[in-house]
């Protein structure tokens, strides 16, 4: 009874992504999901909590990729905050926007090295966002700040 009590507590004072754990990844566990032939259609969004077109454009990306999550979808914030913000920065800055969505940090710190790894055309500036049909293979990968139109038709190209 407890349990219950707290948790509509929590919920009504709109703190529910503070419970979310923000696991450490590493640039193999990205391409684990992305090679995985699950079916599934992945929406992989590089931002930080210091880059201001990332946190734009994020409700729109949780609330489209939630209306197609019957067809497969899943949308995947990876962080690329300083070590330094992990994980409590990054859990509370989550929380007080409600990004109820996963969340991973990227444990990596030579760009060189990574972003080729998720689409060659990357620069390392964020936000960036890579959508993958784990079925068809369709990719699409885009750098920079996407509107919620814009982001819903590359979607719906890789479906």
């Amino acid at each position: 009874m407890k349990k219950i009590f707290l948790a509509i507590f929590v919920y009504l004072l709109g703190l529910g992504a503070i419970a979310q754990d923000i696991p450490s990844w590493k640039i193999t566990d990205i391409e684990k999901q992305v090679n995985a032939q699950s079916g599934d259609i992945l929406v992989i969004n590089f931002w930080a909590t210091f880059c201001k077109p990332c946190v734009a454009e994020i409700p729109s990306f949780i609330k489209i990729t939630d209306q197609y999550k019957d067809l497969g979808v899943k949308l995947q914030l990876v962080s690329l905050d300083l070590p330094s913000y992990y994980p409590a920065k990054i859990k509370s800055f989550a929380a007080k926007r409600r990004f109820n969505t996963n969340i991973a940090w990227l444990d990596e710190t030579n760009a060189d090295y990574f972003c080729p790894k998720i689409d060659p055309s990357w620069s390392g500036s964020i936000p960036a966002t890579l959508i993958v049909n784990t079925k068809t293979r369709k990719r699409f990968f885009y750098e920079g700040e996407m509107s919620g139109i814009e982001f819903e038709r590359a979607l719906k190209g890789v479906l």
